[in-house]
């Protein structure tokens, strides 16, 4: 009995908090709090896609909003209405100008085209480490970005794609997020990710174990595109319209932000990291706009959240590398 409850307690140290801001968040009636818990859990399920790969590998990447821009603009070709379609997307394909799916096939459907383009890029990048992989994988986030701006025909192009039904609500989020908390959990502990975590400690000492590193960095990297998949298909049918920016750098740092504060070497890390950032992040911009609503200063005060962000992100390299989790998962208390 205690066995188990020491494999179930990191998992439910976790989820069991998230459960009761969910709740709390539903039982408050405000908008702008669920609002924000709603955001918090679509971001957590890209923070776990990121640290699934980034976390057990050891190899960086930028590539992965990406992904979620592609999960986000493939579900919502297969979820909106033919006449929601030839309002804003007039170029359509004829193909799919007549498609109309249910949300969890349209999203599930995202979510592997995003997969699928991780396995067809994926595979020589993960020959890559250090700089060499931080350069390549920044380089496949541009290609993927002026893709959506020049494909007109699927993404609008650089306007603002509308008429997106809303799907994703707050238990809807949750719910995704509470999968991928296991999800992440189990990938962690099962033989692969063990292998994973091997070839990030020692490249040399994993291939001469016969660990096939570039296979396994792959699968991983696959699979995390698919969560974070699911993470921009969540995300479009919550906000329900966007254009290819909200892909692109300001997403990428936010993302990261959380995954590094937190501690990418854990779970843990990933889960506190987003609800520490998304508590900062909001509680800044709070700040920010209170400033400029009582006029403090002659100019317009801009880019507040971000630098004070930035420096704690800063701060948290220096003095805590392994992040605010130190790398560790929540442990079952020992007497």
């Amino acid at each position: 009995m205690s066995v188990n409850l020491q494999r179930a307690f990191p998992v439910a140290a976790l989820i069991l908090p998230l459960l009761l801001l969910a709740g709390g968040a539903n039982l408050l009636g405000n908008q702008i709090f669920e609002r924000i818990v709603t955001v918090m859990f679509i971001n957590l399920t890209v923070v776990l896609g990121l640290q699934m790969f980034i976390g057990n590998s050891g190899v960086s990447s930028f590539v992965h909003i990406g992904f979620m821009g592609i999960g986000a603009y493939a579900s919502i070709l297969f979820s909106m209405s033919p006449q929601d379609k030839a309002l804003a997307l007039r170029s359509l394909y004829e193909v799919l100008k007549e498609v109309q799916l249910p949300f969890l096939p349209s999203l599930l459907i995202g979510a592997g085209v995003a997969a699928l383009v991780a396995a067809v890029i994926g595979f020589p990048l993960m020959r890559l480490s250090g700089a060499g992989a931080v350069i390549a994988t920044f380089a496949l986030l541009v290609i993927i970005h002026v893709i959506f701006i020049n494909w007109e025909e699927v993404t609008n192009g650089p306007r603002t794609i509308f008429g997106i039904t809303r799907y994703t609500n707050l238990w809807v989020s949750a719910a995704w997020g509470f999968v991928f908390i296991l999800l992440a959990y189990g990938f962690k502990e099962t033989g692969l990710g063990l292998r994973l975590r091997a070839s990030r400690e020692d490249e040399r000492a994993a291939a001469s174990l016969g660990i096939d590193i570039v296979w396994v960095r792959w699968v991983a990297f696959v699979l995390s595109a698919f969560v974070v998949g699911v993470g921009g298909a969540l995300y479009a049918h919550f906000i329900t319209s966007f254009s290819p920016l909200a892909f692109y750098l300001t997403q990428t740092f936010l993302v990261i932000a959380m995954l590094i504060i937190g501690g990418t070497g854990s779970v843990a890390g990933a889960v506190v990291g987003t609800v520490v950032v998304t508590a900062i992040f909001e509680g800044l911009r709070a700040a920010e706009n209170a400033i400029n609503l009582a006029q403090l200063f002659p100019e317009t005060l801009a880019g507040f959240t971000e630098v004070c962000l930035s420096i704690a992100m800063i701060l948290i390299l220096i003095y805590r590398p392994a992040g605010i989790m130190g790398g560790q998962e929540f442990r079952w208390p020992r007497k």
